[in-house]
């Protein structure tokens, strides 16, 4: 692995992201400035509708439920990364009862991911299709992102579309942020607001990422009115949900005080906490925090291992490099060495 060493000046400001772009420094004011906030534009990858079993007498493990029903055993193998012993459990489920959707969901994934046998997705789409047939959300989820990646079928956005919908309409959450990653992708403002219902329901059954996205929205104004309180609590929820983004832009809007009370100590925690999760933006932020003692206690050492850690990255930032430039080689040297220890943690 390439290790990093500390620039003996100033390295000229790269373009960055538009999300978080860290912009210029003043001192006087926040050494946090608000997020562009633009993630949730065109481009974004959809998220994989893992198979979840829909029978009501569903566990996660071998324990049988409370209702006295016998234990999935096949789902249960496959929490537990047994995908052979789930592939059994499954074939044999659809031996005993060759309409059990949710086991022929979880020999599609199977099939689809490769976990446990030869990866097929052609096999994967025919079971998804025989679940499906059978109403079940999480097929139809899984079919239609097939449809729009031309994956184990021929590529077709209308049907990837038609199948997103249909599993939405049958309770799947992620087939519904799905959907609205694709209306917010059109570029039409019209779909603005359809894609913010479909991230409401979303966000409303806890998944991060919509929460993100449906907090972008509301920060932005955009197919909502414009509500950073709400975008706020958004964010927060999104980041309990363990949503890198969401983390990010809340610890921006917690620090500034925008739509929540301001807590620059809170808001170093967060911005903490996404960095050793690997975020760039967030190892600028606390760098920068390090750098002028706002909401941790100062330390140029710190400051300088985070703000490494995210140039290697390709965020640079010129203030704190002309800043963090007078330190002695012996600060250099742990600053180094802090920086290459936390990406070989990674």
């Amino acid at each position: 692995m390439m290790r990093i060493a500390y620039p003996a000046f100033a390295l000229a400001l790269l373009a960055l992201p538009a999300w978080g772009a860290a912009g210029p420094f003043d001192p006087a004011k926040s050494p946090v400035p608000p997020s562009d906030a633009a993630s949730s534009t065109p481009g974004k990858k959809p998220m994989p509708e893992l198979p979840s079993p829909y029978t009501k007498n569903y566990t996660r493990g071998a324990v049988p439920p409370a209702n006295g029903q016998p234990a999935d055993l096949a789902y249960g193998a496959y929490q537990r990364g047994q995908y052979v012993t789930a592939f059994r459990e499954a074939t044999k489920r659809i031996e005993a009862n060759p309409k059990d959707s949710a086991a022929m969901t979880l020999l599609g994934e199977l099939y689809n991911q490769g976990l446990g046998v030869k990866q097929d997705p052609v096999k994967a789409a025919e079971w998804y299709r025989l679940a499906a047939a059978q109403n079940d959300a999480a097929a139809m989820s899984s079919l239609g992102l097939m449809a729009l990646d031309g994956r184990g079928v021929p590529k077709d956005v209308k049907a990837g579309r038609r199948w997103l919908e249909q599993a939405t309409a049958h309770g799947s959450p992620t087939a519904a942020y799905n959907l609205g990653l694709i209306l917010i992708g059109t570029g039409n403002a019209a779909d603005e607001a359809a894609a913010a219902a479909q991230f409401r329901k979303a966000a409303d059954a806890e998944i991060g990422p919509a929460q993100h996205d449906l907090g972008v929205l509301y920060l932005q104004g955009r197919g909502v009115p414009k509500d950073p309180s709400k975008a706020a609590e958004l964010f927060r929820r999104g980041a309990d949900n363990g949503d890198l983004a969401s983390e990010v832009e809340y610890a921006i809007l917690l620090f500034n005080g925008i739509g929540v009370t301001k807590d620059e100590r809170s808001a170093a925690r967060y911005f903490l906490h996404a960095a050793s999760r690997g975020n760039a933006i967030a190892q600028n932020r606390i760098a920068r925090l390090y750098a002028v003692g706002r909401g941790v206690a100062k330390s140029p050492v710190e400051a300088a291992a985070w703000n490494l850690a995210a140039a290697g990255q390709g965020l640079s930032d010129a203030w704190l490099d002309q800043t963090l430039s007078g330190l002695s080689a012996d600060e250099r040297s742990r600053a180094e060495r802090l920086a290459n220890e936390r990406i070989e943690q990674r």
